[in-house]
């Protein structure tokens, strides 16, 4: 299992973001929780095995249609077990 943050810049506010996060990570068995940022940018945390983590992060790069994604910082952290995904 691994944890990777990630945050997330550009046009990703308003635009589904969260919520297409969270579908793309119940759809891969990840868990974690995404949450908007006061900034405007995206934080979310992914758990996981390391091949669908890495997806989901993948995934993030460009986020849902409406999203400009122009930077994505990845961090990686001791997983704590998560296995359910929340939009906070």
């Amino acid at each position: 299992m691994v944890r990777k943050r990630i945050v997330v810049a550009g046009e990703v506010q308003g635009v589904n973001f969260r919520e297409a996060c969270r579908t793309i990570a119940a759809e891969n068995g990840v868990g974690g929780w995404v949450r908007n940022l006061r900034d405007g940018r995206v934080e979310a945390v992914f758990e996981g095995p390391p091949e669908t983590v890495d997806r989901v992060v993948a995934w993030a790069q460009d986020g849902p249609v409406a999203a400009r994604v122009a930077d994505v910082a990845v961090h990686l952290e001791q997983p704590e077990g998560l296995t359910t995904f929340l939009v906070k």
